[in-house]
């Protein structure tokens, strides 16, 4: 039996984990555990505050169900996501290789396929705007037939899981490049929303005093044999929460604007944006994908 003081107790608990097989698994509790030790000891956090912490950590796991995952909403407004994102740009991109953005929890697998040029949107009232470009390898060569999955909030800020049935897909849709890598569909310009403020990542966004708006968005997958998948989302530069976004999603390479005067539109006279991608060839740092089984995740974040 050892008596441990205030420092003593890290070293420990870390030559108590040394028999961790696994070398990885070992290297991220050994410093989970250092950072963990050191952040209580540096504001000599209290037993009464640590079981506050916990009950937190508690209600934000029963606040988890099969349409809502409140730990991506955690980590995203801590920032955790974004970060996890930048060290993986940092680590596999190629020359200028395009900035990823938050998958979020509103991905859905098998989207409904959408022909070159056809709408995202099976019905809506409000006025169509365009997205079109090209898809490129770090060398802007064009990388043909590419698969694009686009997913975004309706006109009035809600995703197809929010608006209607769990079992109509909507504002969502999967295309594929022609054979320079050129894509082209017509959609609706989104709208920004709040994340939601019913649970109790929301109510700590509300102690902090902030607002909690995410910026209008469109998200991109992108899938091409022998690419790294690209996913990210272009942000619209007229929102009010596009430099305040509470997630932290936007990059300013990200960030778009529809126009009708772009010489080369595939539908002249529509408000268009045009933005080329580029794929980073496959490498160290995995599929770019953060966020384990996005599917059917919804009400959190995206």
């Amino acid at each position: 039996m050892q008596d441990l003081d205030i420092d003593q107790i890290t070293d420990a608990v870390i030559a108590q984990m040394a028999t961790t097989p696994d070398p990885r698994l070992r290297e991220i509790m050994e410093a989970a555990v250092r950072h963990l030790h050191a952040f209580a000891r540096e504001v000599r956090l209290t037993p009464d505050e640590w079981l506050k912490g916990i009950a937190f950590l508690t209600a934000v796991g029963q606040m988890c169900s099969p349409v809502r995952q409140e730990f991506i909403l955690l980590s995203d407004v801590l920032g955790l996501s974004r970060l996890v994102n930048v060290m993986h740009d940092a680590e596999g991109r190629e020359a200028a290789g395009t900035e990823t953005s938050l998958l979020g929890p509103f991905f859905r697998e098998a989207a409904p396929r959408i022909a070159l040029g056809e709408a995202l949107p099976k019905r809506t009232d409000a006025p169509e705007i365009l997205l079109y470009g090209q898809v490129r390898d770090a060398q802007g060569r064009p990388v043909p037939h590419a698969t694009i999955d686009v997913w975004q909030t309706d006109a009035d800020g809600l995703y197809d899981l929010q608006a209607h049935d769990p079992s109509v897909m909507d504002n969502r849709g999967q295309l594929q490049c022609d054979e320079e890598g050129r894509y082209y569909f017509r959609t609706v310009k989104p709208l920004g929303y709040s994340i939601p403020m019913d649970g109790p990542v929301g109510e700590l966004v509300r102690q902090q005093k902030r607002h909690g708006f995410r910026p209008a968005h469109i998200h991109l997958l992108i899938t091409a044999p022998g690419y790294r998948d690209l996913v990210t989302a272009l942000y619209f530069a007229d929102d009010p929460h596009v430099d305040s976004d509470t997630v932290f999603g936007v990059s300013r390479s990200l960030i778009v604007q529809e126009r009708t005067d772009l010489p080369d539109s595939p539908i002249p006279g529509m408000p268009a944006v045009r933005y080329d991608f580029t794929l980073s060839r496959q490498g160290a740092g995995g599929s770019g994908r953060v966020g384990a089984d996005p599917t059917r995740l919804a009400s959190a974040t995206s």
